[in-house]
């Protein structure tokens, strides 16, 4: 059987390609958005290098127990190089998916399969050797993990982005609780039930909207609902935003962590549109700043256009607050197809578009630096066209790109998170119905190719 040529990344000096890039500064100060639109495509360097990456096309080994990965919204290396990956265990069709464990009151089917625990630990040969997670004595499981990060300490951090998630947990590495930052807030009140609707007399026989009602063709099935798979609960309306609030969180995405003064960046994220600092040891909320570094605001913001003038708030979600060694903060502004850079006080550097005419959830997903003592190049995840996106990180100009959509290895459906391990290894999380964790292995520097949407197959006979 062929297999597919190598992947040397694919060049963003494309015109094509370089086309979707841009960058915009301000001069320094934690409010002044630029007042024109943005500049064109920084250029590449030149004689252009970057990094390759080969998928570990046996990464991770099964998983024991009839075990099935949820859609899976977080990726974290640690230490020792372990991958820790959060998962959503409530992501499933119990008819096609779990029918060895379905909610009740569905029956059992067959063996195949049981949603595997919240938290999954692998080592580099793919071994599952840790699991916990799911609600507990002393804590409230997120409705919605969305996030995992591990600190110098090696404790678990786990961000909530469900419609009434207020808070962050802090785990150990083996997964005992040990603190939750920000208050919880209790959700609103179920509204009052609606009214039945007076009867259709119109004509004899049934109408419509009764056929509907009784599971006709104008009923909506029930079963799965929402995105990858989860829904059809009833549950309490959302918990409002509140920007201003340094008790609380608006459903957290990210968390990143300053070492050096024991501070965690928060991306919160689904609700709020702001970055939110933290004293890791108290949950403290101690500073925060929206888009531009200005005053986050709770009103709602226009879809984006990218024919209109850039947006002044973060949109909806604020995905990831990364610290760079450098002490810069980047943040993730998904639906606005960019990445803002900051001060650590929130003063605003600079910014970077990214697929600009992606439009839905937007381009920027997670990023993840490299891990050379520069951080020379920056990794994004994009979700939307599932394709992982190499930056030069000081220029911020578009390298290379690599993956595709799809089901194979390599591929990606729905790319949510990234990270890497201290060899330059990219690890990778699908959510929605992707549901799995993907390892690319690094094979150092080349230069760029002129190839189109590569995905990067391991090459016969090993050959780079």
């Amino acid at each position: 059987m062929k297999r597919r040529p190598t992947l040397l990344l694919q060049a963003a000096a494309c015109a094509a390609i370089g086309a979707l890039a841009a960058v915009s500064a301000s001069p320094q100060g934690a409010s002044k958005a630029p007042a024109t639109p943005k500049a064109t495509a920084a250029s590449k360097p030149s004689a252009a290098q970057a990094p390759r990456f080969e998928v570990a096309m046996l990464w991770p080994k099964p998983m024991p127990n009839h075990w099935i990965e949820g859609s899976s919204v977080g990726v974290a290396v640690d230490a020792q190089d372990h991958v820790f990956v959060l998962n959503i265990g409530d992501a499933f069709n119990a008819r096609t998916e779990i029918g060895a464990a379905p909610p009740p009151p569905a029956q059992v089917t067959g063996e195949c399969c049981v949603p595997a625990p919240s938290v999954l630990e692998f080592d580099q040969s793919g071994e599952l050797v840790g699991h916990w997670g799911g609600p507990g004595s002393g804590y409230s499981w997120p409705q919605k993990p969305s996030g995992i990060a591990i600190d110098k300490q090696g404790n678990v951090w786990i961000a909530g982005s469900g419609p009434n998630d207020t808070q962050l947990l802090k785990f150990s590495h083996d997964g005992k609780f040990l603190m939750a930052a920000g208050k919880a807030v209790a959700p609103p009140p179920m509204p009052a039930p609606a009214l039945a609707a007076a009867p259709d007399t119109a004509y004899q026989g049934v109408s419509g909207a009764a056929r509907g009602a009784a599971g006709g063709r104008g009923a909506v099935p029930a079963g799965r609902g929402g995105r990858g798979g989860r829904g059809g609960r009833a549950g309490p309306p959302p918990t409002p935003p509140n920007n201003a609030s340094t008790e609380s969180f608006g459903g957290a995405t990210r968390i990143s962590f300053d070492a050096s003064t024991n501070e965690a960046y928060v991306a919160d994220g689904s609700r709020n549109r702001r970055i939110a600092v933290i004293d890791m040891n108290t949950g403290a909320i101690k500073r925060f700043w929206g888009a531009y570094g200005k005053t986050p605001s709770d009103a709602a913001t226009p879809a984006y256009s990218p024919d209109a003038q850039a947006s002044q708030q973060f949109g909806t979600a604020v995905m990831c607050a990364e610290l760079s060694s450098d002490g810069l903060v980047y943040v993730c502004d998904r639906a606005n197809d960019r990445i803002q850079l900051f001060k650590k006080d929130g003063s605003f550097v600079k910014e970077q578009t990214v697929m600009p005419k992606t439009l839905r959830e937007g381009s920027v997903w997670d990023i993840a630096f490299s891990r050379d003592a520069a951080q020379r190049f920056l990794y994004v995840a994009d979700g939307m066209n599932n394709q992982v996106h190499v930056f030069d990180r000081q220029s911020l100009a578009l390298v290379a790109s690599f993956g595709d959509g799809g089901r194979v290895p390599g591929e990606f459906f729905a790319l949510h998170s990234i990270a890497t391990d201290s060899k330059g290894n990219i690890y990778t999380t699908e959510t929605y119905e992707g549901k799995r964790v993907q390892k690319f292995t690094y094979k150092g520097l080349g230069p760029v190719s002129t190839a189109g949407r590569a995905v990067p197959w391991p090459t016969s006979g090993g050959k780079p």
